[in-house]
C-alpha cells in the first residue's frame, strides 16, 4: 500500500512539472494559427478547477459548448491524465491533513495548485486577446473576468513565492481591459463596412412612398446618381466608410447640385453654412463650395467620420447628420433608461423630420437592392463628364467661354456648379473645361472679354403685421419685382409676418438734392424711413465714414427726420485726374485698387452701373 502512495506522489510531481513546461512553451500562441484550433488546444491544456461552473460560456463556430463542459469532455478521454485540483481527494489515499506512511510533505502539492491557477489565468488572458482581435469584445471581457477570479482565489499570505507572478497577471488583465474599452470608441457591434437594414413598419411605410407616390422622384434621382456616385464610392472606400452612404444624397437632395432646403441647407449633401464652414467649404459672393460635388463629398466624409467616432451606430450617425449631433446628444442624456446610441431607442424623441429620415434611407437601400422586385428601371442615366482643370486669373462669364469653345453653357455650369452667378471670381480660380474642348479653350482664352459685375448688396427686412410687398418696396425705394426675384416669391405666394426678406439695394434712386447739388458744397439731407448710411453714401458718391465724421456720429444708427450735412463727391483739381486704357484681364476692382480709389468712386466717376462691362482699349477716368 505504501508503494502505491509513493508512486502516486511521484506521478503528481511529474504531472505538475509537465504542466509548467506546457505553459512556458505555449503561453503565446502564433497569430498565424487558426483561432478555433488554438482555442481547442488551450482547452486541452486547461486544468479543471472545482469552481468550473463560474467560467464564461465560449461559443465556437461549430458549436456552443462552454469551457467547463469542453474540459470535462477532455478529462473523460483516456488519452489524458486526470490533474488534481485544489481540495480534490486523490484515489491514492493521501489525506487532506498532511502526509501518511512515508512522511511526504504536501507543500509541493499546494504550490502546484497556486501555479495552476496562475497558468489558467494566463491561458484565459490569451483567449481574451484572440477574442478581442476577432471583434468579440464581450467574450473577451468574460474571459478576463474569469482570469481575475482565479487570481482572487490565491491566498497571498500562503503564496509568497508567487507574488510577482500574481502582480504580473493582474497588470496584464488590467491592460487588456483598457485596450478593449478604448477600442469600443471605434469598434462597433456588427461589421464596420455595412449598414444593416432594419425592416419595421416605419421602413415599410417609406418603401411604399418611394415606390408609389414618389416613384418618379426616385427614378429621376437614380438617373442623376450615376454621374456622381463613382467619385463618391471611390472616396468612401478610401476613407474606410460603408459604400451604402453613397446613396445618402438621394434622400438629401435627389442628387441635385443646387438643391436648397427651407433651412438654407444647400448642395448634394445639404450642408448648412456653419457646418460647411466647419469642414472647409468656402462661401462668398462668387462661389459656394457646398454646390461642388467633389468638395462637398470630402466635407461630408469628414463629418460622417466624426459622427461615427462619437456615436458608433450608423443609424444614430444618420440622425445626427440630419438634425445635428448636439440635438441627439441631448436626447441621449435625457433618457431615464440606460440606453446609449441605438436609433430605435431614440426614435420617439427625435424631430419628426429626423425620425422619418433614417427609415427613408434604409428604405432606399432596400429598394436599390431589389429594383426588379419593384419594377424600377432607369432610362437615361447621366454619365460623368471628363474634364481638365485650368488655373485662370481672369474674370469672365461661363456663357462667354461656352460661346468661344462652342459647347453648351449647361455643361460648363455642371462642371463648375460652385459659381453662384456663372461668373469667375477676380482671384485665381480652378476652372473645369470638358476634356475634348481643352485645346480650344487654350487657343481662345485671349479672345474672351473680361467682364465685371460688382456684388449686389442686400439689406434684410423682417416682415411686420399689415405690410405688403408694395409697401416694403416703397420703403426701400425698390420694386416688387426685384424683391420677388431676390426671394423666389411668386404671385401666388403670401408674405408672413415674422419672416425675413432679402431686399436688393440696386433699386435706390438718386435724389434731386444730390443731382442738383453744386460740386464740393455741403448739402442738407433729411433722413427718410428705410434709409441707411450705405444708401445715402451711395447717393452722394461718398463713404459712410465721411458722413459719420462730418456729422459727429458714433454709430450707424439713423432715425427718420434726422438732418445730415453731406459733402458730395467733388471732382479733383485739373491735372489730378487721368485716363486709363483698359487692358486684357482688367476689371474695375483691380483698376480702382491700382489707383488707390474705392470701387464705388471709380464707377461713379465713369458713370458705370454695377452690371456694366468694360473692354480692352476702353478709356476710364481715374484719380
Amino acid at each position: 500500500m505504501n508503494y502505491i502512495k509513493l508512486a502516486a506522489a511521484i506521478t503528481l510531481l511529474i504531472l505538475v512539472t509537465g504542466c509548467q513546461q506546457s505553459y512556458h512553451s505555449s503561453v503565446t500562441p502564433s497569430r498565424g494559427m487558426d483561432t478555433d484550433s488554438t482555442y481547442q488546444a488551450a482547452l486541452e491544456r486547461t486544468p479543471v478547477p472545482r469552481h468550473s461552473e463560474n467560467l464564461p460560456d465560449v461559443k465556437q463556430e461549430n458549436g456552443s459548448e462552454n469551457l467547463s463542459s469542453s474540459v470535462k469532455k477532455s478529462a473523460g478521454d483516456k488519452s489524458h491524465q486526470q490533474i488534481p485540483t485544489e481540495n480534490s481527494a486523490l484515489d491514492t489515499g493521501l489525506s487532506d491533513s498532511g502526509s501518511e506512511g512515508n512522511g511526504t510533505d504536501l507543500s509541493t502539492d499546494a504550490g502546484s495548485s497556486e501555479q495552476m491557477k496562475i497558468d489558467q489565468a494566463l491561458e484565459l488572458c490569451n483567449l481574451a486577446q484572440e477574442m478581442w482581435e476577432a471583434g468579440r469584445l464581450e467574450e473577451a471581457l468574460s474571459h478576463l473576468d474569469a482570469a481575475y477570479s482565479f487570481i482572487l482565489e490565491i491566498d497571498p499570505e500562503q503564496s509568497m513565492d508567487f507574488t510577482q507572478q500574481i502582480d504580473d497577471v493582474r497588470f496584464l488583465i488590467s491592460k487588456r481591459i483598457l485596450e478593449i474599452y478604448a477600442s469600443r470608441q471605434v469598434v462597433v457591434p456588427g461589421s464596420h463596412d455595412e449598414i444593416p437594414i432594419t425592416m419595421n413598419e416605419h421602413v415599410k411605410k417609406e418603401i411604399k412612398l418611394l415606390t408609389g407616390r414618389e416613384r418618379n422622384f426616385f427614378i429621376g434621382s437614380l438617373e442623376r446618381s450615376s454621374r456622381y456616385r463613382p467619385y463618391i464610392v471611390a472616396q468612401l472606400k478610401a476613407a474606410g466608410l460603408p459604400e451604402e452612404l453613397s446613396w445618402l444624397p438621394l434622400i438629401e437632395s435627389g442628387y441635385k447640385l443646387r438643391a436648397l432646403s427651407s433651412a438654407r441647407a444647400l448642395g448634394l449633401w445639404q450642408f448648412i453654412p456653419s457646418t460647411g464652414y466647419k469642414f472647409g467649404l468656402t462661401r462668398n459672393y462668387y462661389i459656394d463650395e457646398r454646390m461642388d460635388p467633389e468638395k462637398s463629398t470630402q466635407a461630408a466624409i469628414a463629418y460622417l467620420k466624426e459622427l461615427h467616432n462619437l456615436f458608433g451606430d450608423w443609424t444614430t450617425v444618420l440622425a445626427a447628420y440630419n438634425c445635428g449631433e448636439g440635438r441627439v446628444l441631448r436626447i441621449i442624456r435625457s433618457q431615464k433608461i440606460n440606453y446609449l446610441d441605438n436609433f430605435w431607442d431614440l426614435y420617439q424623441n427625435l424631430p419628426r423630420e429626423t425620425a422619418r429620415y433614417v427609415p427613408r434611407f434604409l428604405a432606399t437601400l432596400h429598394i436599390i437592392q431589389n429594383l426588379d422586385t419593384y419594377a424600377i428601371q432607369t432610362r437615361n442615366p447621366l454619365s460623368p463628364i471628363p474634364y481638365k482643370t485650368f488655373e485662370i486669373q481672369k474674370q469672365v462669364r461661363l456663357a462667354d467661354i461656352a460661346r468661344e469653345i462652342q459647347v453648351s453653357s449647361d455643361v460648363l455650369k455642371t462642371l463648375n456648379p460652385e459659381l453662384r452667378y456663372d461668373l469667375l471670381p477676380p482671384e485665381i480660380y480652378q476652372l473645369r473645361i470638358p476634356e475634348n474642348k481643352a485645346e480650344d479653350f487654350l487657343a481662345s482664352l485671349d479672345k474672351i472679354n473680361t467682364t465685371y459685375s460688382s456684388p449686389e448688396l442686400f439689406v434684410y427686412h423682417k416682415i411686420r403685421r399689415g405690410e405688403t410687398l408694395s409697401s416694403i418696396a416703397t420703403r426701400y425705394r425698390t420694386s416688387v419685382t426685384a424683391i420677388s426675384r431676390a426671394n423666389n416669391i411668386r404671385r401666388t405666394h403670401r408674405i408672413i409676418a415674422g419672416k425675413v426678406l432679402k431686399i436688393p439695394g440696386s433699386g435706390t434712386q438718386v435724389t434731386k438734392t444730390a443731382q442738383n447739388s453744386k460740386s464740393g458744397k455741403p448739402v442738407k439731407y433729411k433722413v427718410r424711413k428705410g434709409d441707411s448710411l450705405w444708401l445715402i453714401a451711395r447717393k452722394f458718391s461718398t463713404t459712410t465714414k465721411e458722413i459719420m465724421a462730418g456729422n459727429g456720429l458714433n454709430s450707424s444708427t439713423l432715425y427718420a427726420g434726422q438732418v445730415l450735412t453731406i459733402t458730395p463727391f467733388q471732382k479733383t483739381a485739373a491735372g489730378s485726374t487721368g485716363v486709363y486704357h483698359v487692358k486684357s484681364g482688367d476689371n474695375p476692382f483691380l483698376i480702382a485698387k491700382k489707383h488707390n480709389m474705392s470701387l464705388h468712386r471709380l464707377l461713379a466717376l465713369n458713370r458705370l452701373s454695377k452690371n456694366a462691362r468694360i473692354f480692352p482699349g476702353q478709356k476710364l477716368v481715374v484719380e
